[in-house]
């Protein structure tokens, strides 16, 4: 019933806005209506609001998707269809080939480890050495601290090598990929060698600093990545969880119901968690030694690519001009071959069963691929709708209240990020902005710069049409839209406290003590989540 209800509210929205939509456009009297204005916005907004309504991601986001295309199209119904497929769907996949073929062949690594047996290998030294919820937590947290080269491979290791261990301890599949996501773009932000260090010095446009001097010189104000780790570590040890979160961990405490994605959706993991593939010849090397190779060949591929860019220079400037697109399936290619080897070496798996995994590893990233697809194609019409134009002129209109700025800045780009579900391309649109609205000479400047960045994270961190949301679900094998609910208090407060040390940065400013708002956050941060536990004790 719940789901027929949902439908019918789901078709009631489209049709209404089909209307409205019509109506605008009739009256633009054969003008553009939509483009560089708040309709610009309308699509992602609409595909948000159905995926909380009706807890369904594909469908959502293909309706936003068409809502984009019909604005972009004047209402054109030929037009309309052109654009899903030519400007969305095929443009999404041709744009996402890199990190489509990455995921492939993460996915295929992650089954032949489970074939092998390593992960329950990994499992069984866990549960002898993690003792606790509390230990299962953190050292979720330090893995996924430890993989800072790129988000998608953070999200889908992480969940992989952790769920054993967590469900050991009765943790919820929400709760782990709410760890998942809320390390794995933090910590590629502040991570000079990463994907993201990359992607944001190639959308910097000073002329006094390079890319990646200036991402650099911005981590300290980032308030939002730092304040997600201290608000991770102090909420472990603290030992409680509120919001939605409360109810799941309860659930999973008292009844055992962890929460896992259906089953019969995902093959690979309902091989993973019944065993009949995974042999006993696997021990914890036999994960280890594979993830090491990926690592390790993914930042060869990074770097490869970013020398053959700038022909000689450091490794900094080699990743500040990579491509993350060429250089994570360059590697991640040549690893998947060295680790199927080292696994017919070491005899854990036979050469019959290795080439099993690969539709397997390709099946188990089918629900991830196809959303990012379509939400790559939402971002694609909000482009054609000229949304960056739009958030432009709005932040241009802001610029009598300096102390205030980097504040506004940061909701700014949780709003973009959110609405489009897009960390890069919320920066990539923000950064030029902000470089022109702060002075280089004020240290402003940086705080402005990493308010555009850290507000890029935390939309992304919320939307439930994020690729790496969507990641953190997959990796953790979490039914997407409660992974979305129960993680949005969480980043919610952590946004607050770093509003509020945007607007002390801001305030400090003229005393030169902009430094200062960081101790504040964090002293804050434990304090709210202090003030958290005693109240959730009373109720």
């Amino acid at each position: 019933m719940k789901k027929r209800n949902s439908a019918l509210i789901a078709g009631v929205i489209f049709v209404l806005m089909i209307v409205i939509i019509s109506v605008v456009n009739a009256s633009a009297d054969g003008a553009y209506a939509f483009a560089g204005t708040f309709w610009a916005l309308v699509p992602p907004l609409v595909a948000i609001l159905l995926a909380l309504v009706t807890k369904e991601a594909y469908s959502s986001l293909f309706i936003g998707v068409v809502l984009g295309a019909v604005m972009a199209s004047s209402v054109s119904f030929t037009g309309t269809v052109d654009l899903i497929t030519v400007d969305g769907l095929t443009t999404a996949v041709a744009d996402n080939a890199g990190i489509l073929i990455f995921l492939v062949i993460l996915g295929i690594i992650v089954a032949l480890i489970n074939k092998s047996g390593a992960s329950r290998a990994f499992g069984q030294w866990a549960s002898k050495n993690i003792k606790t919820k509390v230990g299962a937590s953190l050292a979720t947290f330090a893995l996924g601290v430890l993989i800072f080269i790129d988000d998608y491979f953070n999200c889908l290791t992480v969940g992989s090598v952790m769920s054993p261990i967590t469900d050991s301890k009765k943790m919820s599949r929400a709760k782990l990929a709410y760890l998942i996501d809320a390390t794995a773009a933090p910590v590629c932000m502040i991570a000079p060698v990463s994907s993201w260090a990359a992607a944001v010095s190639g959308c910097v446009t000073s002329d006094n600093y390079s890319g990646i001097e200036l991402f650099i010189r911005a981590i300290p104000y980032n308030f939002y990545s730092i304040l997600t780790f201290v608000f991770i570590i102090t909420l472990s040890l603290l030992a409680f969880d509120y919001g939605k979160m409360k109810k799941f961990e309860e659930k999973a405490e008292i009844t055992g119901d962890l929460g896992i994605l259906d089953l019969s959706e995902d093959e690979e993991f309902k091989l993973k968690e019944e065993g009949p593939d995974a042999v006993a010849h696997g021990k914890l090397i036999d994960l280890i030694i594979p993830v090491l190779i990926l690592i390790v060949f993914c930042v060869w591929g990074l770097l490869y690519n970013g020398f053959s860019a700038i022909g000689e220079g450091s490794v900094i400037d080699a990743f500040s001009e990579t491509d993350a697109y060429v250089g994570l399936p360059w590697g991640s290619i040549i690893a998947l071959v060295i680790v199927i080897i080292y696994m017919i070496v070491r005899k854990v798996v036979t050469f019959e069963e290795a080439m099993e995994c690969i539709p397997k590893g390709f099946c188990a990233m089918v629900p991830a691929i196809t959303i990012l697809t379509l939400a790559t194609s939402l971002k694609n019409m909000t482009g054609l709708l000229e949304a960056k134009e739009f958030v432009a002129d709005a932040m241009s209109n802001a610029q009598g209240l300096q102390w205030l700025l980097p504040a506004i800045v940061f909701i700014v780009a949780c709003l973009v990020s959110f609405a489009t579900g897009t960390s890069w391309g919320t920066f990539g649109i923000l950064i030029p902005i902000v470089s022109a609205i702060f002075p280089e000479e004020s240290s402003l400047f940086f705080v402005g710069i990493s308010a555009c960045l850290a507000g890029a994270v935390c939309g992304d961190h919320c939307s439930p049409i994020s690729d790496t949301t969507i990641m953190s679900s997959a990796g953790a094998h979490c039914n997407h839209i409660n992974h979305v609910e129960t993680q949005l208090p969480y980043a919610i407060s952590v946004a607050g406290l770093s509003f509020v040390c945007y607007v002390l940065a801001g305030l400090f400013e003229p005393i030169g003590l902009t430094w200062l708002s960081l101790p504040i956050g964090v002293v804050l941060t434990i304090a709210f989540l202090f003030f958290m536990k005693k109240k959730m004790a009373k109720e």
